[in-house]
């Protein structure tokens, strides 16, 4: 479980976006927070704030260390709130003049490791799960909806396993792409609110509407993932596998399977062995075959752009040719416009390769993290240039501890999503989605990272050569088409779609 401390004052507020993001993506994190002396609480002290309602919306455990004599108890107690049930972020609040007492006190002998996540791996109720398993032989039309929670439990080889001995087609939610391996033939890909024209999934939709038993897996069944909640069957059966007993059937009444994934996927795989899996056998090369035909639909409708050598550049393109460098090891982090949905669509989750999706916020700084976590991986960083705004600033961080993160700046000059809703929406946009030209390229080399201008489809392939052959960071500033837009239904109303 990682740990990240700050000051209080602006160093506590600039926290809350971090572990916004970190709380909407089940993230555990220990934050340990300075606080204001106890002694001039209430007092207008220096850089004084309400720490406790300052996070309050942002962590799912807040405490404040009250005597340096409980110090251990509070960490303790930290670490399994952010390791324990469902992941998040837990604040500690150390009071400054805790932090000055040099007292010495005898401290109880502990020994318990409490660093890690899954603190304790719950496995499912056996009687529900060998129900689960009844449903699932007896389906005619199952299919399996994998989210976040599958990856965040490590579970990948579980629900592959589970995939194939059940002859179980298995979509995922952003979060969950990478929890199969998208080139199998019973492997849908990532389903949701964007499965419009040019959309990976979109002729594969039949596949999950047609369904009558849904094996939700770590899956929150949120806004984004359910289409505002219209994309799941409302006459099917639902079964939920998920560590949070309040996000089974939250949204989808269904059989509850409380416990870890990993833990509880080889039980499931195990009762679905004892089940009679003829006709679930006897149907798999017709769901092989429709999932096949709905992969050579989406190439057939999306050659135009993979393909365009048009200026501004697609981002499509872009994608194609960033798919090419990939490795089965390689690591991908987007921000949370438009980029996900690029990376999500256009990017395949073939090996072990891993795609970091944020729910709200992120972007480079992620990616970073992602390369300290993994160092022998190659991490590429997928940002819009309003999201990268906020955050250049970490290049010299980058530049400062030798980071290697390439990043792909699409560099469109407007504040995409927000433009083409607000057209969509209203038929007009406001003024703060355009920018004036930004050089990226000129701000990298400005903290000493190496950057470089893509101005036209025939320079992607060169500049990912060189980008992968330096040292450092690299910041690849791509100019694209303010006009391209992903598949989300709402856009395809536009004239320029």
């Amino acid at each position: 479980i990682p740990v990240v401390t700050a000051q209080n004052g602006p160093a506590a507020t600039l926290l809350v976006p971090g572990l916004a993001e970190c709380l909407s993506a089940s993230i555990p994190i220990v934050a340990i927070v300075q606080d204001i002396s106890q002694a001039n609480r209430d007092r207008n002290g220096f850089q004084e704030l309400d720490q406790l309602a300052l996070f309050q919306g942002v962590a799912k455990w807040i405490k404040r260390i009250p005597t340096a004599d409980r110090v251990e108890d509070y960490v303790d107690m930290a670490f399994t709130a952010a390791g324990s049930g469902r992941p998040g972020p837990a604040v500690l609040l150390c009071p400054q003049d805790l932090l000055a007492k040099r007292t010495p006190y005898a401290a109880d002998k502990r020994s318990a490791s409490l660093g890690h996540y899954p603190l304790d791996r719950i496995v499912a109720n056996p009687d529900s799960i060998a129900a689960a398993a009844r449903l699932l032989a007896e389906a005619k039309r199952p299919v399996i909806y994998a989210g976040g929670g599958v990856i965040g439990s490590r579970a990948q080889a579980e629900l592959r396993e589970l995939q194939d001995v059940g002859h179980l087609p298995v979509a995922t939610s952003t979060m969950g792409k990478g929890a199969v391996d998208e080139s199998h033939p019973l492997s849908i890909g990532v389903i949701g609110y964007y499965m419009a024209t040019r959309g990976k999934t979109k002729f594969a939709k039949p596949l999950i509407e047609d369904a009558d038993v849904v094996l939700l897996i770590g899956n929150r069944t949120n806004q984004n993932g359910t289409d505002s909640w219209s994309l799941l069957p409302k006459g099917a059966r639902y079964i939920h596998l998920d560590i949070d007993p309040i996000e089974i059937g939250r949204n989808y009444e269904a059989l509850r399977l409380l416990g870890d994934a990993k833990a509880s996927l080889p039980m499931l795989t195990d009762a679905l062995r004892q089940q009679d899996l003829s006709a679930r056998k006897s149907g798999r090369a017709t769901v092989e075959k429709q999932i096949a035909k709905s992969r050579l639909q989406h190439q057939d409708e999306v050659l135009d752009v993979v393909t365009s050598d048009a200026s501004p550049i697609r981002p499509e393109r872009i994608m194609a040719e960033l798919e090419k460098v990939l490795t089965p090891t390689s690591m991908v982090v987007s921000d949370a416009s438009f980029s996900s949905i690029w990376t999500s669509n256009y990017l395949q989750a073939n090996g072990e390769r891993r795609f970091i999706t944020p729910r709200g916020q992120a972007g480079l700084p992620l990616a970073m993290g992602a390369k300290l976590a993994a160092p022998d991986r190659a991490v590429f960083a997928v940002v819009g240039d309003g999201g990268f705004a906020h955050v250049w600033s970490e290049l010299e961080t980058a530049n400062r501890h030798g980071i290697k993160v390439i990043t792909m700046v699409l560099n469109n000059q407007i504040l995409g999503y927000q433009l083409h809703a607000e057209e969509a929406g209203i038929g007009a946009h406001t003024n703060v989605c355009e920018f004036t030209p930004v050089d990226h390229a000129a701000i990298a080399e400005a903290c000493g990272v190496k950057g470089l201008r893509v101005e036209r489809a025939d320079q992607i392939a060169q500049a990912l050569l060189e980008a992968l052959e330096c040292d450092g960071s690299v910041v690849l500033d791509c100019m694209v088409d303010p006009d391209a837009m992903p598949p989300v239904p709402v856009f395809t109303r536009l004239a320029a779609y």
